[in-house]
């Protein structure tokens, strides 16, 4: 059984959505809890992050599988293609990674993120926001 074309393009614009919104959720509560004076509030935030950024990097799998299968495998493309592309593939990488990075520190869930953590945190958010906007001008014609 295979899937019609047009239904990989639904399906792809379906799994786009939620990490794109569960980065952004993310980088927000771990950037919240850096404000956040009582310690169980900065861990519900940190928690909060951590379960959107491993729940938005399952999805980004999915997002790009059914992209990959849209376009045939082509990774990159010309015009708007590229440009989504140039954003996609490095807020792939490092949602993947940050969300590795917090599993493999999930001891640490009180304290406070580091720096460098936070930086790539904005980075992935700023990317994937940048992925959605060239996304959307493919489907505008953009």
């Amino acid at each position: 059984m295979s899937i019609d074309p047009e239904n990989w393009s639904k399906l792809h614009g379906a799994a786009t959505h939620f990490p794109i919104a569960l980065m952004l959720v993310s980088a927000f509560c771990d950037a919240a809890s850096l404000l956040t004076a009582p310690a169980e509030w900065r861990r519900g935030l940190r928690l909060t992050a951590l379960i959107t950024l491993v729940l938005g990097a399952l999805g980004g799998n999915a997002a790009v599988a059914t992209g990959l299968v849209m376009t045939k495998g082509q990774a990159w493309g010309h015009a708007s293609m590229l440009r989504h592309h140039q954003f996609v593939w490095p807020a792939f990488a490092l949602m993947n990674g940050l969300a590795a990075w917090r599993i493999a520190t999930l001891r640490q869930l009180v304290g406070k993120p580091s720096r460098l953590y936070m930086i790539l945190s904005a980075l992935a958010a700023l990317l994937i926001s940048g992925a959605g906007y060239w996304g959307g001008e493919l489907l505008n014609g953009g």
